[in-house]
């Protein structure tokens, strides 16, 4: 295919969310209001959110998560926006960066000069049982579910494919989960806002208080070998390995580029946007990439002009380890094979060359599926700002990636930021 060029540019001017994690007396509309002010208050000149032409909010399942349908009115009429067009966009996991693409090409296509896009979903009213249930609509309900897959069964599948074929072992994936949880560490909005090895001590610390037996882990390893401390989901998937079940929303502002010194002092240009779909994963000849992302990612690189090796920081979809890891091939980042060594070899690291989900990414930060896009957008802004407080990479970051997928990679959305001053 012939590159694709956006007819008008566009900029980030702004970005907020709200804490992910359990919130019980929270509604998705609280959220939603906590995202958008945040957002509203990063805008370095202020905002007049009566500027607002449109909103594009993703969500995937408030229906089943919260008996809540058309839910992008109820969000616009609690942030003082009633009267706006507002659209619900729903690609499972990938929701909210589908709907900052639409947010994009609504500006590009010259209809807008201003625009919201969020990302809102209240997964933890339901039992762990109901949320596998809902979460099992993004696969195939006719002939994967009634089979006995779960999400963390998909992705073990993806994770024993590839061990098979690259040699990576159940350690590998561990490593990914250790370095988010301390990403996720420095992160005050993160659901896990703790390393691996403060969960081991505080667990040892209520072992000690409660006169129990006392856990004798030499290290993280050990902790995260325990079948008590860490089970087996769905082999080789262990409870550290899987992203938890959170409630959260995220908001960003995006404008027309030749109105973005209005509003902010240092702008994010988004230059590069790419979308593809895949078949179900039992449909797929390879079970150790998805073709969707490596597709929305050679779009976005095309887009922008840029290559792989241009990329300074990526968020990426780790709603499981393994996808961290595949995902950082698919993007091109790692040949076929290499995704685990680099992840083993402290590669992806802050202090790495190549840092994967500064975050803490779903698996520390936090997953509400809706909402993750828009929340990895939100990462990208206060690292190319050098505004990420403790976890601020120590260079200079002028092109950035998020890579949103949903389901098991049936839809993926990749998008590239630049900073340019």
């Amino acid at each position: 295919m012939r590159a694709k060029k956006l007819n008008r540019g566009v900029a980030l001017v702004g970005a907020g969310m709200s804490r992910f994690g359990a919130f019980p007396a929270d509604t998705t509309r609280d959220l939603f209001v906590q995202a958008f002010r945040e957002m509203r208050a990063s805008v370095d000149k202020g905002l007049d959110p009566r500027g607002i032409e449109a909103i594009y909010i993703g969500n995937y399942s408030s229906d089943l998560f919260e008996g809540q349908g058309h839910t992008a009115p109820l969000m616009a009429d609690w942030i003082g926006l009633a009267s706006r067009p507002a659209t619900r966009v729903e690609d499972a996991c990938a929701s909210s960066g589908v709907a900052l693409r639409q947010g994009i090409l609504a500006i590009a296509s010259g209809l807008y000069d201003m625009v919201l896009v969020g990302g809102i979903e209240k997964m933890t009213n339901l039992p762990t049982e109901r949320v596998t249930d809902t979460l099992a609509t993004a696969g195939d309900v006719l002939y994967e579910i009634p089979a006995g897959f779960t999400f963390p069964g998909f992705y073990a599948a993806i994770a024993t494919a590839y061990m098979a074929r690259y040699g990576a072992s159940p350690e590998s994936f561990m490593k990914v989960g250790l370095k988010n949880h301390e990403n996720g560490a420095l992160n005050p909005k993160a659901q896990f806002g703790a390393t691996i090895r403060t969960m081991m001590d505080r667990r040892i610390a209520s072992a000690k208080a409660k006169g129990r037996p006392m856990p004798t882990w030499e290290d993280e390893m050990a902790f995260l070998h325990d079948d008590n401390a860490n089970p087996v989901i769905a082999w080789p998937m262990r409870l550290f390995d899987c992203s938890p079940i959170s409630d959260g929303a995220a908001a960003a502002l995006l404008v027309a580029e030749d109105l973005a010194d209005s509003f902010s002092d240092v702008p994010i240009h988004i230059i590069g946007s790419g979308q593809a779909s895949d078949c179900a994963l039992h449909d797929r000849p390879d079970l150790t990439t998805i073709a969707s992302a490596r597709l929305a990612g050679e779009q976005a690189y095309q887009m922008a002009g840029v290559r792989p090796a241009d990329i300074k920081i990526a968020e990426v979809h780790d709603c499981f380890t393994i996808a961290e890891i595949v995902a950082t091939e698919d993007l091109g980042f790692f040949a076929p094979g290499e995704g685990w060594k680099a992840a083993e070899e402290g590669v992806t690291g802050r202090g790495g060359r190549r840092p994967i989900n500064s975050s803490g990414g779903l698996k520390s930060k936090g997953h509400p599926v809706g909402a993750s896009g828009i929340g990895q957008v939100v990462e990208i802004w206060h690292q190319m700002r050098g505004e990420a407080g403790e976890r601020q990479l120590p260079n200079s970051v002028d092109l950035a990636l998020t890579h949103n997928v949903g389901g098991t990679g049936q839809t993926c959305a990749v998008h590239i930021y630049e900073r340019r001053r």
